[in-house]
């Protein structure tokens, strides 16, 4: 039995863990990754140790990372332990955590869980999304961070939004050639979000002026940048040679590319709160569901707490803060600390989360979700490892109550990511064919296992 069970060594687990050990709350931390520092500051201890070169160009933001990874040195935490399984409420057990760690599963008993498993690249089906060489921002970034290592050829990147401005300007530190830019953020970004820029910079001024270095960058990155992109679409035999795409002014062009990276924004990972099914609402700035929480990081589940992007993006900063209040908030559940002591320790990170939820607002406006996800050509997939396409969803919209019952008829969402990779985008597109609103349309039901695992693992629990 441990006190409590973090899932996830981001800034949001990693912190947690910390407030945890600093409150005497027995604390298992499991994460996916071979390292700690989630996505955002992934592979953090290697490079700071063995490349620390790289530093230069991934920044100062990012060296953070180590000191959040130093901060939690003395709670007990598993790399490469994928989490399938968390079990329901019990009055004497707990929940029953299982997870997989280098070919077998174990388990354990949590008085309480906090999930803090982060956010997801929004999927962008786009024409010709499955060729060969085609990624995401997120997936470049990713392999620049865990190994330094990038595209060779002619890259493009496309889509909008802050973490795309990011990897461009860290390629051009690197000295990285990016063949060209399409932004597809729809014109007038800065007049819609001028509104929430005196909050935002009251609440968030740091971000606010690193956007502003961002932004100086973004327009040197990249040989040709383009703006007010609509109409993507990669084209290739086997493997990706073109992009087309349109300009602001309804202009059709045509590049030659070898990489591909597209980017609309992040959304909070669903998996495990789905899981354990915490009650999920409809948010239509971020376009996406996201768990329904008090101030605390509580959900509808008995136990389980969600800190940081998995709860609404709002970015680092604000996921190491909501990470200390909830394991403040755990530690207040267990006895430990009186009220009054948690009120004191939450009261400046309460704070915080409302700058950075000012600054959510601020991007939201600026880089709002992509209207066409649920309006996309017939032909183009939509779940990638069925390979069901949005004419096949529209086929059986009258027919389908929802996403669960459209597997019954489509298999979309019954592959290897179970759902990860097309749940959000067979709910717009599901909405769209039935005029309904996506709140009311809904989300697929996950039922364990939550990741692919293999009978051999299974069976190790027995053992």
């Amino acid at each position: 039995m441990r006190d409590l069970v973090i899932i996830g060594a981001g800034p949001a687990g990693l912190s947690a863990a910390a407030t945890a050990h600093a409150l005497g709350l027995d604390t298992l931390i499991l994460d996916e990754q071979p390292s700690a520092g989630g996505q955002i500051y992934r592979n953090v201890e290697r490079v700071t140790d063995q490349r620390p070169a790289d530093l230069a160009f991934l920044g100062r933001d990012y060296a953070h990372g180590r000191t959040l990874a130093r901060a939690a040195s003395a709670v007990d935490r598993r790399q490469g332990a994928t989490v399938w399984h968390i079990g329901p409420m019990t009055r004497t057990e707990g929940r029953q955590v299982v997870w997989s760690e280098e070919g077998k599963a174990q388990k354990v008993n949590a008085r309480a869980v906090l999930l803090a498993t982060g956010a997801m690249e929004r999927p962008v089906p786009i024409p010709g999304w499955t060729l060969p060489g085609v990624t995401t921002v997120g997936a470049l970034q990713t392999v620049l961070k865990q190994s330094g290592i990038f595209p060779r050829g002619r890259v493009v990147l496309a889509g909008s939004g802050p973490l795309l401005m990011l990897l461009a300007s860290q390629y051009f530190a690197a000295g990285i050639r990016i063949e060209a830019i399409l932004d597809t953020t729809p014109p007038g970004g800065l007049n819609r979000a001028m509104l929430w820029l005196p909050l935002a910079t009251v609440g968030a001024r740091r971000a606010i002026l690193k956007g502003r270095r961002l932004r100086a960058v973004y327009g040197r990155a990249a040989r040709e940048v383009w703006r007010g992109v609509t109409g993507i679409r990669a084209e290739g035999d086997g493997a990706l040679r073109t992009v087309r795409f349109t300009d602001a002014s309804g202009v059709a062009h045509e590049i030659a590319a070898d990489a591909l990276a597209l980017h609309e924004g992040v959304i909070p990972n669903p998996q495990l709160p789905r899981l354990v099914e915490a009650v999920h609402d409809w948010d239509p700035r971020q376009r996406c569901f996201r768990p329904v929480l008090d101030a605390y990081g509580a959900s509808s589940a008995s136990g389980v707490y969600v800190a940081g992007d998995g709860g609404g993006i709002l970015g680092a900063e604000a996921a190491e803060a909501s990470g200390r209040v909830a394991a403040a908030t755990v530690a207040l559940g267990l006895g430990r600390i009186a009220e009054a002591e948690r009120d004191l320790r939450a009261a400046p990170d309460l704070n915080r989360l409302t700058g950075q939820r000012w600054l959510r607002r601020f991007l939201d406006a600026m880089f709002p979700p992509p209207d066409w996800i649920g309006r996309m050509a017939d032909a183009t997939t939509v779940c990638r490892c069925e390979e069901v396409r949005a004419a096949d969803i529209r086929k059986v919209a009258d027919h389908a109550q929802g996403p669960n019952q459209l597997k019954a008829y489509t298999r979309a969402g019954m592959g290897p990511c179970q759902g990860r990779m097309c749940g959000h985008t067979v709910t717009e597109v599901l909405a769209e064919a039935k005029a309904m609103a996506p709140g009311a349309v809904g989300y697929y039901h996950i039922r364990p296992p939550a990741k692919p695992v293999t009978v051999e693992e299974m069976a190790a629990l027995v053992e």
